[in-house]
């Protein structure tokens, strides 16, 4: 008898839970209080649940008891499988990713920290780019041309009469700007940039994103692509690789770096606007890439880059009503400046 009380604890204890499922089946009334966390789980059984079990079972009738004991042998041979229904999906739950193929343009992401706390954030990317992003600052001279009245004989003896100076003719002016580049060789030191950013230059000064400044010398240009190609001694920084503007869509996130209003290199960010984009500088430049990531002042002649770090375009121009960025800004596609920059590099 004690070694048939031995086998009932030891199954019962195995599986709780069934017992009281069993029970209830069976009709038999199990002096236990159901309440709290129990009740509303009654899968969670604790220690003490279990013991009121057991002690319930041993008191109930013999019949009763043994039909229980059967039942369960049956089911832990058999072996008893319990099934939850899998919770709904909430918005921040970890989820596994679908496979690229299956969930068309993957967007990068790029964790900064260290496992679980980590959090998504362009920095990992930027720091292999922008070291190779320069700021440009040019010197030049600009020729006043003669003002049609100085032709005129009249207006000159009234100047003469009052005893005020004349121009002096072919009159220049000292103007200094800044713009951007990229080194697209660092062994070499080529670095690209826009035509107008150099226009006019007598002097121009390159400095990198370590403050390490240049005297750089121009190669040549291409306006009908706005790209110039300037040199200045090898330097070491990243090499950075175009990707193919013909591949962009409105909608792809792009970056871009420069230097607006001189204030030193900044970073702003957005979206390919439109594509193919005419009617810009007297359509002179054809169709160019237009986006809102901010473009000011100073910001011509750096990169405009995708998420996978390509240097998609090189920006150029900007639509503001009071000369600032608002939200219109356009950069020359990568592929039409490679081709430009061929031409440039091959006539040397």
């Amino acid at each position: 008898m004690q070694g048939f009380v031995l086998i009932r604890l030891y199954l019962l204890k195995s599986a709780s839970f069934a017992v009281c499922c069993l029970g209830e089946l069976a009709g038999l009334r199990l002096p236990i209080p159901l309440s709290g966390r129990a009740a509303a789980c009654p899968s969670v059984l604790r220690p003490l649940l279990g013991l009121r079990l057991v002690r319930a079972v041993i008191g109930a009738r013999p019949a009763a008891s043994l039909a229980l004991l059967l039942a369960l042998a049956l089911m832990l041979v058999g072996g008893c499988a319990t099934t939850t229904s899998a919770p709904p999906f909430e918005s921040g739950s970890p989820r596994t990713p679908m496979p690229a193929d299956q969930q068309g343009a993957a967007l990068p992401v790029y964790l900064k920290g260290i496992g679980s706390k980590g959090y998504p954030s362009l920095a990992p990317l930027l720091r292999s780019i922008t070291p190779a992003v320069v700021n440009i600052s040019v010197d030049s001279e600009t020729r006043f041309e003669e003002h049609p009245f100085l032709r005129d004989p009249a207006f000159r003896r009234f100047l003469e009469r009052f005893d005020l100076p004349l121009p002096e003719p072919m009159q220049r002016q000292r103007t200094q700007s800044v713009g951007s580049g990229v080194i697209i060789d660092a062994g070499r030191g080529y670095v690209l940039t826009n035509a107008h950013v150099i226009r006019d230059a007598t002097e121009i000064t390159v400095t990198l994103k370590d403050r390490r400044s240049f005297q750089a010398t121009l190669i040549g240009s291409d306006a009908s692509a706005d790209t110039a190609v300037l040199r200045i001694p090898p330097v070491r920084t990243p090499a950075l690789r175009f990707g193919d503007s013909s591949a962009l869509e409105v909608g792809d996130f792009v970056v871009a770096i420069g230097n607006p209003f001189g204030i030193g290199q900044t970073v702003t960010s957005g979206i390919v606007s439109a594509v193919g984009r005419g009617g810009i500088a007297g359509d002179t430049l054809g169709g160019l890439i237009q986006t809102d990531a901010s473009i000011n002042p100073g910001n011509s002649g750096g990169p405009l880059v995708n998420l996978a770090g390509e240097v998609v375009g090189i920006n150029t121009a900007l639509i503001g009503p009071s000369g600032g960025n608002v939200g219109i800004g356009f950069s020359v596609p990568s592929n039409r400046v490679q081709r430009a920059m061929r031409r440039i590099i091959g006539q040397r």
